[in-house]
C-alpha cells in the first residue's frame, strides 16, 4: 500500500461500500411500495431501535433538532418557562429552547469531560425551571445520577440531548432512556447516520410518547382533527429504510471507534505526559462511543493550521459558547461568566476517529500532531 499522506476528518465511503447492495435494495423496496411518509418502514425502525436502546418507546422524527423541539413541545414548554442547559454544545440545543419562546439558562461545564456541570445545574434551578437538557457531548454520557437527583428534587423534566451519543452507556444503561425523554440525531456524520436528516425521540412513558407522535404530525388525532398545534416532524420512510440496514452494524462501528481511541491513547501518551496534549476523558461508569475524539492543546489555531498543512482533517467543536453568541446577547451573559466553557472553546480540537481508519492513518495523525505541538 502507498504511504499515508493525508487523513480526512470523516470519510463515509468505507462504511458505505460493504453495505451498498443492501442499502440500494432497501431504497428500492420503499420506491416499489410508493409509501414515502411514515408507514411500515418507519414503524419497523422504531421497534428495532427501541430494542437496541432498551427503551419502551421510540418515535422517528425529521432531525435531531426537531427531536428536541418535539420533546419540549410534548412537555408543553413555552413562553415564561426556563430550561437549563450547557453553554457548550451544538447550537440546536439552545436554539430550540429559544424557538419555543422559553428562556435558555446556561451553565458551565465540567473541565475534564466538557459535559454540563451538575453542581451548576442544581444552583441554577428556579421557580420557572421546567426542564434540564444535558448534552452527552462527543459520545460520553453526562453525570446523570447527579442531574436526575437535582431534577427529581425540583419536580422537573430531564431531556437527554443524545444527538452525538447513540450506543453510549451510563452505568451499563444506554443513554436516551435515563431521563424523561431522549433526543437523537441521524445526521450523516453521526455514528448511526442516515442519507440526510433524521432524528428520534425516546421515552419509557407511553403517554408522553403518544403526545410526541401527535406533535410530529400537526397535533392531529384522528386525521384533520387537531388537539393542539404541532408541526411536521415526520421521519421519511427512505431514511428509516437506510437506518434499518445500518442499525445492526452499529456495535461493530462503535468498537472500531473505541479501538482507534485506545490506539490514539498509546500513540499520544508521550505528548500527554509532557503536558502538550490532553486526551479525552472516559469517566468510570461511562462507555464512550467517540462520535468525536477531542483533544486540548495550547496554541490551538496554530496547531490546527500545521495539521491542515500536513493534510490532516480537524474541526473545532465549538468555537463560541452560547452565552457569547450574538443571538443570545439579550440574555445578559458576559465574557468570563463561564470560564471553563470559554477555555474549551479556545483550546479543543477534534481529530479523525471514524472506525475505518487504519493503524497507518492513526500513526500519521499522531506524528503530525506531535510535530505541530512541539513546533516553536
Amino acid at each position: 500500500m502507498p504511504p499515508v499522506t493525508s487523513v480526512p476528518l470523516l470519510d463515509l465511503q468505507g462504511q458505505y461500500r460493504p453495505l451498498r447492495d443492501d442499502i440500494l435494495r432497501a431504497i428500492e423496496r420503499v420506491c416499489d411500495s410508493q409509501r414515502f411518509i411514515m408507514g411500515p418502514e418507519v414503524e419497523a425502525f422504531e421497534r428495532e431501535v427501541a430494542a437496541a436502546l432498551q427503551v419502551r418507546e421510540a418515535v422517528g422524527v425529521s432531525s435531531g433538532t426537531d427531536a428536541l423541539l418535539a420533546a419540549m413541545m410534548a412537555l408543553g414548554i413555552g413562553p415564561g418557562d426556563e430550561v437549563i442547559t450547557s453553554t457548550y454544545s451544538f447550537f440546536a440545543t439552545a436554539g430550540c429552547i429559544a424557538r419555543l419562546g422559553a428562556r435558555p439558562v446556561f451553565v458551565d461545564i465540567d473541565p475534564v469531560t466538557y459535559n454540563i456541570d451538575p453542581h451548576a445545574v442544581a444552583a441554577a434551578i428556579g421557580p420557572k425551571t421546567r426542564a434540564i437538557i444535558p448534552v452527552h457531548l462527543y459520545g460520553c454520557s453526562a453525570a446523570m445520577d447527579e442531574l436526575l437527583a437535582a431534577a427529581n428534587g425540583a419536580g422537573i423534566a430531564v431531556i437527554e440531548d443524545a444527538a452525538q451519543a447513540i450506543g453510549s452507556l451510563y452505568r451499563g444503561r444506554p443513554v436516551g432512556g435515563l431521563g424523561t425523554l431522549g433526543c437523537f440525531s441521524f445526521f450523516p456524520s453521526k455514528n448511526l447516520g442516515a442519507f440526510g436528516d433524521g432524528g428520534l425521540v425516546t421515552t419509557n412513558d407511553a403517554a408522553l410518547a403518544h403526545r410526541v407522535r401527535l406533535v410530529r404530525n400537526h397535533g392531529a388525532e384522528p386525521k384533520y382533527f387537531h388537539k393542539f398545534v404541532g408541526a411536521n416532524f415526520r421521519l421519511d420512510a427512505l431514511q428509516a429504510a437506510v437506518l434499518r440496514v445500518k442499525l445492526p452494524h452499529l456495535p461493530a462501528w462503535t468498537e472500531g471507534r473505541r479501538r482507534n481511541a485506545a490506539r490514539y491513547r498509546e500513540l499520544l501518551a508521550p505528548l500527554e505526559e509532557r503536558g502538550l496534549v490532553r486526551l479525552p476523558a472516559e469517566p468510570v461508569g461511562c462507555f464512550h462511543i467517540y462520535n468525536q475524539f477531542v483533544v486540548r492543546v495550547d496554541r490551538r489555531d496554530e496547531v490546527r493550521a500545521e495539521l491542515e498543512r500536513r493534510r490532516v482533517g480537524t474541526e473545532i467543536y465549538y468555537p463560541v459558547p452560547f452565552h457569547l453568541q450574538e443571538c443570545f446577547a439579550h440574555l445578559g451573559y458576559r465574557r468570563g461568566q463561564f470560564p471553563r466553557a470559554e477555555d474549551a472553546a479556545d483550546h479543543t480540537l477534534a481529530l479523525p476517529i471514524f472506525g475505518e481508519l487504519t493503524d497507518d492513518h492513526l500513526c500519521y495523525v499522531a506524528e503530525a500532531l506531535a510535530a505541530a505541538v512541539t513546533a516553536s
